[in-house]
């Protein structure tokens, strides 16, 4: 099925109910976002863009964003969020990869694709060409999709340091969104939902259950993350549902406490993305109330292995309360979860092994990458590359990240990209990088290199090809990096001299 349905059938329901907004002004009932949603699939049909084509989304959070993703569904195609974050070039890629021939861009993330020489077609969000799309011979229906038909290309980064599409299919992301309201917390068409964290991700892959249900969706004016200015939203509209990332819910409590705001308007906050320190979300539901449910995902299972409760988040009576929040909560409904050994066999409950997942929600692969989707896909199950273990009582805890990925600010930084780019200066020889604790993003990047380049050399190259949010914050000179009698890296080393302070 089409996920477009669903914002369709809302629309002849219930035209003039309000549906987007920019800060508190209504953008479009649901009538006008189903309009402008299928002139843009028309508008797209016209380009000759067919069922299956890929079209991209470089986009800060805004209104438009929505719109145009719901255009692509209409159109049957496939829509490839991409991360506002990247650099031009790490974009670039994307769009080769994915074979998108037309990507929709804000205009200074358009600029970063011009400067990166993009060879597909560039439509920049508020130009001629846009506006355009509005006045196109609208589609009667969404295009007929299969359930098995790919809907969401999402890119992430494997160990490789080499991005990879994640083929997300239309089964996957209506069985992740039923799913919401039995595990995660109920949605109704008086809720408002809002974007503080990239729509490229969780909080844009939860816009679908809230178009289903009717609720209003809220782009701050900012684009981005402001806690001020997400209370003040949540005080206007009340019922406000939000996704964050741990280091966001820290901010936005540390904010509260200094000006004295209680949350008023503030209904549900789901985070993920970075572990959360039980310290942190003690402080918050100290502060906040029972507002707080996590969840555990992957982009190869979006949104959908595990959740933590409301009442497991905050409960204080049950004698195991700080280990379940120390956990990821326990299954969800549509998938099964289990712990593996080395082979993939399950081990008995309380053994720390390969945290495995499988279920309707789990990819059927990696875009054009069989090699990868065998080694991630054993016999039905997704080998998430996540140790933990899980209790009786089924809460499961991840305690480690074998795939050395370090979060911070709650995106995710693979340590072979920023070395791979590093390891391009003439003057390094050797490099690892590896996660360092922080206190308000959770992790920083920190890079040992073996060689005479400067740090400021360094980061100048760093700023010209990555992310700056991959950026090393520290470059640490060593004569050489410790490693095991197989010359492999002792990453392990590297991390317990930054705890000692050496």
């Amino acid at each position: 099925m089409n996920l477009g349905n669903w914002l369709f059938r809302q629309a002849q329901a219930n035209p003039a109910r309000p549906a987007l907004y920019l800060g508190k002004e209504q953008v479009a009932d649901f009538d006008g976002f189903h309009d402008r949603a299928s002139r843009t699939a028309g508008w797209l049909a016209a380009q000759g863009i067919a069922p299956g084509d890929r079209v991209a989304i470089f986009m800060m959070n805004c209104p438009d964003y929505l719109i145009v993703k719901y255009g692509i569904w209409y159109a049957g195609a496939v829509a490839v969020p991409v991360n506002a974050k990247l650099h031009g070039r790490e974009a670039a890629f994307i769009l080769q990869d994915s074979g998108t021939s037309l990507v929709f861009a804000t205009p200074a993330l358009a600029e970063s694709l011009t400067d990166a020489q993009v060879e597909c077609r560039v439509v920049i969000i508020g130009d001629t060409e846009h506006a355009s799309a509005f006045d196109a011979i609208p589609v009667d229906v969404p295009v007929p999709r299969g359930a098995d038909d790919l809907a969401w290309l999402f890119y992430t980064s494997g160990t490789t340091g080499r991005p990879k599409g994640v083929m997300i299919t239309n089964r996957m992301l209506i069985t992740m969104s039923l799913a919401y309201p039995l595990d995660v917390d109920a949605v109704c068409a008086e809720d408002a939902v809002i974007y503080a964290a990239p729509m490229s991700h969780g909080a844009g892959l939860y816009n679908i259950v809230h178009v289903l249900k009717g609720a209003r969706h809220v782009c701050p004016t900012s684009g981005g993350f402001e806690p001020a200015e997400i209370f003040d939203l949540a005080r206007h509209f009340g019922r406000v549902q939000m996704f964050a990332a741990p280091t966001m819910v820290k901010r936005m409590t540390e904010t509260a406490k200094a000006t004295g705001d209680t949350g008023e308007g503030l209904r549900t906050v789901v985070y993920a993305g970075g572990p959360m320190y039980n310290a942190d979300i003690i402080d918050a539901v100290d502060h906040f109330g029972p507002k707080f449910v996590q969840i555990y995902g992957q982009g190869e299972c979006p949104m959908g292995i595990t959740a933590l409760s409301r009442h497991d988040v905050a409960d204080r009576t049950h004698p195991g309360w700080r280990a379940r929040l120390a956990s990821v909560g326990r299954a969800q409904s549509p998938v099964e979860v289990r712990i593996g050994d080395a082979d993939g066999a399950p081990v008995p409950a309380g053994t720390h092994g390969e945290i495995m997942v499988s279920g309707d929600v789990v990819m059927p692969g990696y875009w054009q990458n069989p090699e990868a989707t065998q080694k991630t896909l054993m016999d039905g199950w997704l080998m998430t590359g996540d140790i933990g273990f899980i209790d009786a009582d089924g809460y499961v805890t991840m305690q480690d990240r074998s795939k050395d990925m370090i979060i911070t600010g709650g995106s995710n930084v693979y340590p072979r990209e920023v070395e791979e780019v590093l390891l391009t200066h003439p003057d390094v020889r050797e490099v690892s990088v590896v996660g360092r604790p922080h206190p308000e993003w959770g992790e920083s990047v920190v890079a040992f290199v073996v060689g005479t380049a400067s740090p400021e050399d360094l980061d100048r190259l760093c700023i010209d090809n990555i992310a700056r949010f991959k950026r090393p914050k520290d470059y640490i000179a060593l004569d050489e990096l410790p490693k095991n009698n197989y010359g492999k890296v002792l990453k392990i080393e590297l991390r317990k001299s930054l705890e000692d302070g050496k």
